[in-house]
């Protein structure tokens, strides 16, 4: 069988209430609404900071990047200490990974979340013994959509490029399966909905309950 590499935040568990939550602490008063911006939540911490300064007047330039450099430590430990309060794995997922597993597909989870922050959150959402490897956004010296990633959490799995996709969100998964020469399956369950088939991903997946159909017209 083949490997199926899953993003996290966005493709296996909306955590974009949570994220938007420690962004928030960082800012007198909120600046974010976990439904509005939960595109920028999956962009990650540094995106939801600079959109919150943005609001509040700060204008862009070294002064802005300087204040996101220093508010990141507050936003992460923030996550860290209320990383699951709210986030809760997309429907069908764990029953997916199952079934998976039982038909022999090698499973693993390449992020950009922090290692540290993943493998904690995969842990509570209790999936963490589902994959075989888990790689995060330090884990190595590049992220995705650098290839370098991807292509380790297949070697770790034991898994083969060559029968290996990435499910994912964003762009940025779309374009680490193009660098690494593997396919990728964009959900339409996230917060830019069917707008992904823009991206022009290999599949499209509306529910996990249709994963391994998917799978099937990619590699049958």
């Amino acid at each position: 069988m083949g490997s199926v590499i899953f993003d996290l935040d966005g493709t296996l568990a909306d955590t974009s209430a949570d994220l938007i939550a420690a962004a928030n602490a960082c800012f007198d008063k909120p600046q974010l609404d976990a439904q509005a911006d939960a595109a920028t939540a999956f962009a990650g911490g540094r995106a939801m900071l600079t959109l919150g300064l943005s609001r509040l007047g700060f204008p862009d330039g070294n002064a802005r990047t300087d204040k996101v450099n220093a508010l990141y430590p507050v936003l992460l430990e923030h996550y860290g200490e209320n990383i699951d309060r709210y986030t809760v794995l997309y429907p069908g997922v764990e029953r997916c990974l199952d079934l998976l597993a039982t038909k022999g597909w090698l499973l693993g989870v390449c992020t950009n979340k922090p290692e540290g922050l993943a493998q904690d959150l995969l842990v509570r959402l209790g999936i963490r013994d589902r994959f075989g490897a888990m790689i995060g956004a330090d884990t190595l010296p590049t992220r995705k959509p650098d290839a370098a990633p991807l292509l380790e959490t297949i070697r770790l799995i034991g898994g083969d490029p060559a029968k290996a996709t990435l499910i994912g969100d964003t762009v940025t998964d779309r374009e680490a399966a193009r660098n690494a020469g593997v396919p990728s399956v964009l959900v339409t369950f996230g917060p830019t909905g069917m707008a992904v088939r823009d991206l022009q991903p290999e599949a499209l997946l509306d529910h996990y309950d249709d994963l391994p159909a998917v799978l099937s017209g990619l590699f049958d």
